[in-house]
């Protein structure tokens, strides 16, 4: 019962930032922002016991460094390599949460959509990236190690919980692709209504998953 509040909470308080949003209202919209989150990481701190400690503390670590992103990147003056950097860490500790439990002999053929998705936009944004190539690159392989770590998990264990991760990681995926090439490449209108509304698919998503 307390999941399904909270899920009510984080649909409504994740549809008003975006709403405020897209109207100008930025302080509204980052304490919402705010509470969105909180009320993921209250669904994850819920999980069932069956998903294992471990699994729910390296995704409930991984919300908290997303939400220590979000703050970053909502600053007036936007720190966004800290917030790259913090978000980095939170891809990591989902790729250690995907990996537990798995057989060693992963699939091979999940790494060929995502090599070519990775490519596709690093050749989009390579030449625009500046100073920000490295952060970028690396960031770019480890939310594809990330996503290709989800998959694995949901063809090995054909469970609810690990297609509600894998979901979860291709949310990011649009999430972050559609944020970078709207910063580096083409900025274009209703950029952040995309990002915020599949950003916090992508959290929830996975927060599901323990």
């Amino acid at each position: 019962m307390i999941i399904v509040i909270l899920s009510a909470l984080t649909l409504v308080s994740g549809v008003l930032t975006i709403v405020e949003d897209q109207r100008g209202k930025y302080s509204a919209a980052q304490i919402l922002r705010v509470l969105t989150v909180l009320s993921i990481i209250g669904i994850a701190l819920l999980g069932e016991r069956g998903s294992g400690r471990s699994y729910q503390a390296a995704i409930v670590c991984g919300l908290l460094f997303s939400l220590a992103g979000d703050v970053f990147m909502m600053q007036k003056r936007k720190r966004f390599t800290a917030g790259l950097l913090m978000f980095l860490i939170a891809q990591i500790l989902y790729t250690v949460a995907f990996f537990s439990g798995l057989r060693p002999g992963f699939s091979l053929w999940p790494v060929i959509p995502l090599s070519v998705y990775a490519v596709l936009i690093v050749r989009i944004l390579y030449r625009r990236l500046g100073k920000m190539k490295i952060p970028v690159m690396i960031y770019v392989a480890v939310i594809m190690v990330m996503a290709r770590t989800a998959t694995e998990r949901y063809l090995q264990l054909q469970s609810t919980a690990a297609l509600l991760a894998l979901i979860g990681a291709i949310f990011f995926l649009f999430s972050d692709s559609t944020l970078a090439l709207n910063r580096f490449a083409r900025p274009f209108r209703r950029a952040q209504a995309i990002i915020l509304s599949t950003y916090f698919m992508a959290q929830y998503f996975i927060s599901m998953s323990v």
